[in-house]
């Protein structure tokens, strides 16, 4: 879905309010939080940007119902997908909050991993890997390129540093709606698949993990690492323009 000069406005406001959200959220992130808590924050702090929350009631397909929360608060092994409840941050954990906004009717979604407290040197590493393979991949996220370009520029990173890409997690098309076409893999050849053009909005979104890149699928229909290991994500909604590529949600 290519959108003009003016989707793009649209979605780069919805990416200030998610921004700024992401932000205030990671402030709150300390020893003693509870997960639930702050889900309710990203509510009234979108109600109060006249934003919505999209993830709220959204139901991917193949889920059983639909999504209950604003936010994903996922903590460890769990990847992506899970849902705030009364579980209480501690000192080491990895919490990955990841959330979309509509504004207006345009769309972004992004994501963070932040250590609460003082985590370990495996953590701290996992998680600069991961945020530096997002940028790997958004570095040729330029028009001409193509997709592969992008999962191979993560991955890539991710092995020279001895991590696993989660591979059955990926980014994704974003403006109009929450997921759009194309997928967008972390993993890839130079060259291959759809060429980028100007006019795209991607999410493009790494999952690392410190052992195996496979995947379980919980009770609660969050995914875990298979083997329990410590995992990041991080996410950035980014636009190819034709004075390159923006970062709408940074």
């Amino acid at each position: 879905m290519i959108k003009n000069k003016g989707d793009i406005e649209g979605i780069r406001m919805s990416g200030k309010i998610l921004s700024r959200a992401l932000l205030a959220l990671k402030e709150k992130v300390v020893p003693g939080v509870r997960l639930s808590s702050l889900d309710e924050y990203a509510r009234k702090f979108l109600k109060g940007e006249k934003a919505y929350p999209v993830f709220l009631n959204y139901r991917p397909e193949g889920a059983e119902k639909p999504y209950p929360a604003a936010i994903c608060t996922s903590v460890n092994e769990k990847v992506v997908h899970g849902i705030p409840n009364a579980y209480v941050v501690r000192e080491g954990d990895l919490l990955k909050i990841d959330i979309g906004v509509k504004y207006n009717g345009y769309v972004t979604d992004a994501a963070i991993t932040v250590g609460v407290g003082s985590v370990s040197h495996v953590a701290k590493k996992l998680m600069e890997v991961t945020e530096q393979s997002l940028y790997r991949g958004i570095g040729v996220c330029v028009s001409g390129n193509t997709l592969g370009d992008i999962g191979n520029a993560i991955e890539s990173f991710a092995k020279k540093n001895r991590f696993s890409v989660i591979r059955e997690l990926t980014g994704h098309g974003v403006g109009f709606e929450l997921h759009e076409e194309p997928t967008v893999y972390n993993f890839g050849k130079p060259g291959t698949g759809m060429k980028l053009r100007e006019g795209m909005v991607l999410a493009i979104e790494p999952m690392i993990s410190t052992g195996s890149p496979d995947i379980i699928q919980l009770p609660d229909e969050s995914y875990a690492t298979s083997d329990g290991s410590l995992s990041a994500h991080f996410e950035h909604t980014v636009a190819i323009t034709e004075n390159g590529t923006e970062i709408l949600t940074k």
